[in-house]
């Protein structure tokens, strides 16, 4: 994740092909915003990812007549109606537990989506997911994985509930050492093994109430861990086109993508405005006062800096809650310096919160 830059668009355009006509060579599909798309090479890609550049690889789309869909109509509730279930979940949340499972995360070499050790840790990473469910009983609930046209994989957990409705928190799993993608160390620790380690724990709150125990919730959850973000939102884009292709009910997804820096000034978290539902939004705000302990503000990341994109422009209302704004984010990231001592892991336990708030008043909402 990481702001766009217009000069890395200038730095590019010349070498790259624009239109519908698929160039010779082995050459990726960029979207650089609704409508504007060039063909790159993965060095190019590369490049453009350093410079600061966002973008959705859509190569996979090419020659198959996607259009980008308007979201689906969700109905959000005003005020909170479950704050006993979600307090209860919250005093069992743990840093302890954030404090592990990211230390493990940051041993892997790296996580690039394209690495031996990006498909171990995500080996690793379902494991804990799995372990999480088996060990609550939860019923009907389970983890699945999903498939790339690359190594590592997307990890989905769900609670199922009564109706076809779905509520999605997602995060990615994959990190990058700009300088050196395949190889090269990249901890990730704040981005994205916060987020991750966030998503995790948020499962586990809502495993530990009897409620989702027993499959009363309303509608279903799911906990999405995405691979290849870095690669321009792949694992998120083909988990998203797939719903859509099945005419999947997602009303709401929350993305976290960077959750460990609290930032070096006043400590708050980070709503992001642009390409996300502001309804949603709204809700998310509400949620942030009824549960968390920091407050809100405005920012904006550009086009498709995350993974919240690829719910939008498949047609799903998504938000992003992030650490804080985002000129204000953590600049070790995308280096061998991304590592936990940087982090507060009171400031991730603050986005778990956020996390079990919004699962849990939008799981249980009727009508949504």
């Amino acid at each position: 994740m990481k702001v766009s830059a217009l000069a890395a668009v200038a730095a590019f355009a010349a070498a790259t092909v624009a239109g519908p006509v698929r160039p010779s060579g082995d050459k990726y599909l960029i979207e650089l915003g609704p409508g504007k798309t060039q063909w790159v090479t993965k060095d190019q890609k590369h490049h453009m990812r350093a410079a600061g550049q966002t973008f959705i690889d859509i190569t996979d789309e090419f020659g198959t007549g996607f259009v980008a869909t308007k979201p689906i109509a969700a109905n959000y509730p005003k005020k909170a109606a479950h704050s006993s279930m979600v307090s209860a979940m919250i005093a069992n949340l743990s840093k302890e537990n954030l404090m592990r499972d990211l230390q493990a995360m940051t041993e892997f070499n790296n996580r690039y989506y394209e690495s031996q050790t990006g498909v171990e840790s995500a080996n690793w990473l379902m494991e804990q997911v799995k372990k999480a469910i088996d060990e609550s009983g939860a019923q009907g609930a389970k983890v699945e994985k999903i498939e790339n046209q690359f190594n590592q994989f997307n990890i989905i957990a769900t609670i199922p509930g009564s109706s076809e409705s779905t509520v999605v928190v997602g995060a990615h799993q994959d990190s990058i050492n700009q300088e050196d993608p395949q190889g090269g160390r990249a901890p990730g620790a704040d981005d994205n093994g916060s987020g991750s380690v966030v998503v995790l724990e948020a499962l586990r709150g809502l495993l530990g109430s009897k409620a989702f125990q027993a499959a009363n919730n309303t509608n279903t959850l799911e906990f999405h861990w995405y691979a290849g973000e870095e690669g321009g939102l792949l694992g998120s884009n083909t988990v998203f086109r797939k719903y859509k292709s099945d005419g999947r009910q997602v009303k709401a997804m929350l993305n976290q993508d960077l959750a460990g820096f609290a930032g070096q000034g006043k400590e708050q978290f980070g709503l992001i405005t642009d390409n996300t539902n502001q309804e949603l939004n709204q809700f998310c705000k509400m949620i942030v006062e009824k549960y968390a302990s920091i407050p809100i503000v405005d920012t904006e990341c550009g086009y498709a800096c995350s993974d919240h994109a690829s719910a939008d422009r498949n047609g799903f209302p998504a938000s992003m809650v992030a650490e804080t704004t985002f000129e204000g984010s953590n600049p070790h990231i995308h280096s061998a310096d991304d590592t936990i001592e940087y982090l507060s892991f009171d400031h991730m336990l603050e986005h778990a919160k956020v996390a079990v708030g919004f699962m849990t008043e939008l799981g249980m909402a009727s009508n949504l």
